[in-house]
């Protein structure tokens, strides 16, 4: 009979009732699960079904032979560990079954304290392989490209194109326009991905540590530089070097920089020995660096050295129609994260996102989704659930720009602007801001309505 088996399930595959019985005890002494099968029928019948962490799978069966289940367990369940078993080992045996993907292989008469060794090195093997697994997912899926507008899908194709070669990209982009994930994409569908991506703001780092940073020092060559040290550039060696903010690096930083792209070697801070590497170097900025250039901030050989192959992201502002995936997916992310539900947005209010110039770019996007999930617990996010700060710049009309022309100009925006805050103090609910305002609620509404205010619907006694 079969039955449920728990995370480190053992699958024993013998004929022989006695070996069954004895591993099986070993391995329940040892708090693992087991169960035991006489053929390699049965034992693919039962993997097929269940999931088994370690197979202990003896070579000579009935009609179908240890090797012949091996391949198929292979296939059907390729993240188990088989351990093979033969009572009549032989060298050609152990190679061939190596070969078809056993984790290990043992002899009878079995060494029982042997046998629960590797076991126990099979499941620890499967965990370490699970946890890199898991780890390369949740990589995979911080490294999404969200957005269907034509900008984006035109920047999907540059990188199409452009990964796979070793050509230099200059990243152009406002802060957070997500210049970051365009470099890891780059380096993710590159032939480099096995090697390591690096990555280096420069304007993070402080002059007088910046040239350490980038080529690494010996020891004693500066105060506090107790021990050698490698920088970034031998770091990436063989994958992908990051430079984040290029525009920021001084003049002198710039000479050397350009000294390694053009050579491929270095020297470190204090050494006599230069060292080669093979580095890719993608590169970004915020700044226009042909004006930087006219100003005397940035070496022209260098920028052409960069510049091989430019991106441009567009900022968010300019892809609008982005926007509600772009929230959906933040919402959903944290609230996987927090452990939460995920809410919904109303029209109203994804329509005021639509509306806002977002000058932090989808960073901006994401934070304010985050807050939402941690500090907001209804399930409906209306108008004034959203920050002031975006409902003083959506929810004003153009009109409401620059100097009131007149006294009845300047009453009205004074009014709107009040109203509008006591409805963000009091989340939309106008029974409740027409208290605060000490007027009537119908009053409130006719003045809403004037004044172009946007009604959430959310009274008292609403719950979410």
């Amino acid at each position: 009979m079969w039955f449920p088996m728990s995370r480190d399930a053992i699958l024993v595959v013998d004929d022989e009732k006695g070996v069954q019985s004895t591993l099986c005890g070993v391995l329940e002494d040892a708090g693992l699960d087991s169960q035991a099968v006489a053929s390699g029928e049965e034992a693919l019948e039962i993997i097929s079904k269940t999931e088994f962490r370690v197979v202990l799978l003896d070579v000579w069966l009935p009609r179908m032979d240890g090797l012949q289940v091996l391949e198929q367990i292979r296939i059907i369940s390729p993240l188990t560990n088989v351990i093979m078993i033969s009572g009549h080992g032989s060298i050609e045996t152990a190679v061939r079954a190596t070969k078809l993907g056993a984790f290990d292989f043992i002899e009878k008469p079995l060494s029982l304290e042997k046998t629960l060794l590797v076991v126990k090195n099979a499941l620890h093997q499967h965990h370490l392989e699970e946890e890199n697994r898991l780890l390369r997912e949740q990589i995979e899926q911080k490294l999404v490209m969200i957005g269907d507008s034509v900008p984006m899908l035109a920047l999907r194709q540059q990188i199409e194109f452009a990964a796979p070669t070793d050509g230099r990209v200059l990243i152009y982009g406002e802060n957070g326009t997500g210049k970051e994930l365009v470099a890891n994409l780059l380096h993710t569908h590159s032939r480099r991905r096995k090697s390591q991506f690096i990555e280096m703001n420069c304007a993070a780092i402080p002059e007088e540590l910046i040239e350490s940073e980038l080529f690494g020092h010996v020891k004693g060559s500066f105060t506090g530089a107790s021990d050698d040290k490698n920088g970034k550039f031998a770091q990436a060696d063989g994958g992908t070097l990051f430079l984040d903010e290029v525009g920021d690096m001084s003049s002198k930083t710039q000479a050397k920089v350009l000294r390694v792209l053009e050579e491929q070697r270095f020297t470190p801070v204090g050494g006599h020995a230069s060292v080669k590497v093979d580095v890719r170097v993608i590169a970004s900025t915020n700044k226009d660096l042909e004006k930087e250039i006219e100003l005397g901030n940035f070496r022209e050989d260098l920028y052409y050295r960069l510049n091989v192959i430019p991106f441009q992201l567009p900022p968010l502002r300019e892809r609008r129609e982005d926007i509600p995936q772009l929230a959906r997916y933040f919402l959903e992310d944290f609230s996987k994260k927090y452990a939460r539900k995920a809410p919904i947005l109303t029209p109203k209010a994804m329509e005021v996102l639509e509306n806002y110039p977002w000058p932090g770019n989808v960073r901006e996007l994401r934070n304010v989704m985050e807050r939402f999930i941690i500090m907001t617990p209804q399930q409906r996010l209306d108008v004034y659930d959203l920050p002031d700060s975006i409902l003083r710049r959506t929810v004003m009309t153009p009109s409401d720009a620059g100097e009131p022309s007149s006294l009845q100009n300047a009453r009205e925006r004074f009014e709107k602007e009040f109203i509008l805050q006591k409805l963000a103090d009091f989340k939309g609910n106008v029974s409740r801001a027409a208290q605060a305002l000490q007027i009537e609620r119908s009053n409130l509404y006719r003045k809403m309505k004037q004044l172009g205010i946007p009604y959430s619907g959310r009274e008292n006694g609403e719950t979410d």
